[in-house]
Parts: structure tokens; sequence; C-alpha cells
């Protein structure tokens, strides 16, 4: 299966087109950029350079898959337009891949990994896994509360001689600080061949592109509209 990733939930703006074969992928053409704003005007022309690399055009592609959050609600909404109007014009199933999964599949060997992401404001999002099996849902935590629940889980069960809790994304070494038991893998956004992998293996139906959000946007809307007189207050 020929497939495009899209990434720009959060430090990276990604485009990239891997042939898959069960667990086994092959980049076929990349880009990737360190970005925190401008992705609508990078996203087309990246995702255009990668597809040419891969050759065979887009007409060549199986499926599309795009990260939808939790990450920037701007980028975030940049990258899912953008891989929703593609897969229309193709023709071709698009799949929604969670951020802090793909962290999660960033780290493929690692038995306990928590996938952190910075949220800002003294909080992260996070998702835990132990031998492959998620212990909860994706959840928005205080950084201290993420800090206790890691050291809840080295402890809650033994773990194997080898085997350490691995933090991984942009909000690890915020919560792995000081830490001696963990491994921080500090990445600004996940591996596109781990996209591509989940993206392959997922039905598409039960995995619609629509945003994953674990807080409420910053910005609100007006109170009146234009023009509209202020109410006095008593």
């Amino acid at each position: 299966m020929r497939v495009l990733v899209l990434d720009t939930a959060l430090g990276l703006c990604t485009a990239a087109v891997f042939e898959t074969d069960g667990s086994d992928v092959k980049v076929f053409g990349l880009r990737s950029e360190g970005m925190t704003r401008g992705h609508s005007e990078r996203m087309a022309g990246m995702a255009r350079d990668a597809v040419a690399e891969a050759g065979g055009g887009f007409q060549a592609l199986d499926r599309i898959g795009v990260t939808v959050g939790p990450g920037s609600f701007t980028g975030l909404r940049v990258g899912l337009a953008f891989a929703q109007g593609l897969g229309a014009a193709l023709g071709i199933p698009v799949v929604g891949v969670s951020s802090l999964d793909a962290l999660k599949a960033s780290v493929e060997q690692a038995q306990t990994v928590v996938a952190l992401i910075d949220a800002r404001r003294g909080q992260v999002y996070g998702r835990a896994w132990r031998a492959g099996v998620a212990v909860g849902p994706a959840e928005a935590w205080a950084v201290d509360d993420a800090r206790a629940f890691v050291a809840e889980l080295e402890t809650s069960a033994p773990l194997a001689a080898d085997d350490r809790v691995h933090l991984v994304g942009s909000g690890a070494a915020l919560v792995g600080e000081g830490s001696g038991h963990v491994m921080i893998h500090p990445l600004e956004g996940p591996d596109p061949a781990a996209m591509a992998r989940l993206t392959a293996a997922v039905d598409p139906q039960a995995h619609p592109p629509l945003p994953l959000y674990l807080r409420a946007p910053d910005a609100t809307p007006p109170t009146r509209l234009p023009g509209q007189a202020r109410v006095a207050r008593s």
C-alpha cells in the first residue's frame, strides 16, 4: 500500500510517501521541517515535492494519514483541511492518527511508554502504554500530576531487568527532569515511518480525520455582534 502521511500538529511540518507491507515500511519521498507556524504556506508544496520524489504522481496513492491531535489548534486545522480536500479529490480514504499514538509508535521497541506533549501553562497532554496496551485514554495532566503518574508506573508493577519507562515527545524532558529511572526521547513530532505503519494498519471508518482536542481553545467568541451596543451592567 502506498500512503501519504501529513503532520502539522506539533513542532514539525511533514509530508512523506511510504510503501507499506505489514509492519515493514519504505520511504519513497520525504519533506520535513521544524515549524510552529506557517503550515498553510508550506504544506501543499511539501506534499507535492514528496509525491514527485516518490514518483507515480498523486494517483499512485492508496491512502492518506494525518495527525488529528492533540496539538496546535491552528496547525491541526491546516493539516486536516488539506488532507480531507486531497482525499476527496483523489477518492481515497483519509485516516486520522493520534499524535500521542504516533509518538508511542516512534519508539516501537519500548515496552513501557508514556507519550507526552508540552501543552504550556503547566500542563502536558499524555497517554501511557505497558506491554503495548494502553493504560488509559489521552488526557491533559498538570506537570506535577504527570510526574507522579510516571513514578507510580515505575513501581506499580515490576519492570523487566532491561526495561525502563520511556518518555517520548516534547513534554518528555519536562516530566522526566531530575529522574534517573526513565529514558527520554524528546521528539518534536512523530516519526513519519511510525505514522505510515499506523495509517496502513487501521480501519479508516474507525479512525476518521476529526480533530482531537483535550483543552478548549484560547480564543473565545465575541460577546456581541459588530455594531451592537454594549449592555450596561448594574
